[in-house]
């Protein structure tokens, strides 16, 4: 979890590291737990040219490292949603790594209930679909030890990070409130989503299983597609090459379905009363 880069944008949330004015498309991309918007900082300089890369830097990391990370999706996305706004002028989609699938999820939920807005794709990675059992035992109430031992496990934190006391009494904090975003979500029932949605997963995974991708089926009335890559929870690393070239084929189809759109998707008029009635109904 990177710790430097300490400039505060004008808009903490949302970073542009290479800007593209002309991009038909934005994706949005948001961390797993204890992850930064670092991990994606260059995916801009390798997906197509009409994409622009938007990473999403949550509370508790870099520049936000003394903000306190939250602990709950929804207030999350409470936060988040606003801050988002001035950058949904155009399409736009979400990728959401981990605890990030699950971030996007609710995000996508709330634009369309309070703004009508749907993104063209959503690409859950690494994670199962809200409402699957998921794998494993708690681990953000850990005793630090075996957190520690835990993290090792997942190989997605850096070996001298876990070895420095200092650092690691920085993080800990963090990845407990991330663990707890991922661990601690209630799902409720909504209508599915009107956009396609194409997961990604790890094979040798262990912690999402392809049953629990594919329950994300249920959660489109659009199109769903799985793509498997070879490697653990962190292929999006380990199988780079073969990811960005997955999901650049995906994104080249969502620009043949937007053609010439210049801007985003809204949800017909039925379908926001139908999902606000069943929201309010609860």
């Amino acid at each position: 979890m990177p710790l430097m880069n300490t400039s505060k944008p004008a808009n903490p949330w949302i970073q542009r590291p290479t800007p593209k004015p002309g991009a038909s498309l934005r994706l949005f991309c948001f961390p797993y737990s204890g992850g930064s918007a670092a991990t994606y900082r260059k995916w801009g300089d390798v997906l197509p040219d009409f994409i622009e890369v938007c990473p999403v830097q949550l509370p508790g990391r870099e520049a936000r490292l003394m903000e306190p990370a939250f602990s709950s999706v929804f207030p999350l996305v409470d936060a988040l949603a606003p801050a988002m706004v001035p950058f949904l002028d155009k399409p736009f989609a979400l990728f959401g790594h981990s605890m990030g699938a699950l971030v996007i999820f609710e995000l996508a939920r709330k634009l369309r209930r309070e703004r009508r807005l749907l993104p063209e794709c959503l690409f859950p990675s690494a994670r199962v679909a809200p409402g699957f059992p998921l794998k494993g035992r708690p681990v953000s109430n850990l005793p630090e030890d075996e957190l520690v031992q835990e993290l090792i496990q997942f190989n997605g934190t850096e070996q001298g990070v876990l070895q420095d006391k200092e650092l690691l009494s920085l993080i800990l904090p963090t990845l407990r409130a991330d663990f707890a975003v991922h661990e601690g979500h209630k799902y409720s029932e909504e209508p599915p989503l009107q956009c396609p949605i194409v997961a990604f997963g790890g094979l040798q995974d262990p912690e999402t299983e392809e049953e629990g991708l594919d329950a994300w089926r249920a959660h489109t009335s659009n199109s769903f597609a799985k793509r498997m890559f070879a490697g653990d929870h962190f292929f999006i690393n380990s199988q780079q090459s073969l990811f960005f070239s997955g999901l650049s084929q995906e994104l080249q189809k969502i620009a043949r379905i937007i053609g010439g759109r210049t801007t985003p998707a809204r949800v017909p008029d039925k379908s926001r009363e139908a999902a606000s009635d069943l929201v309010q109904q609860k």
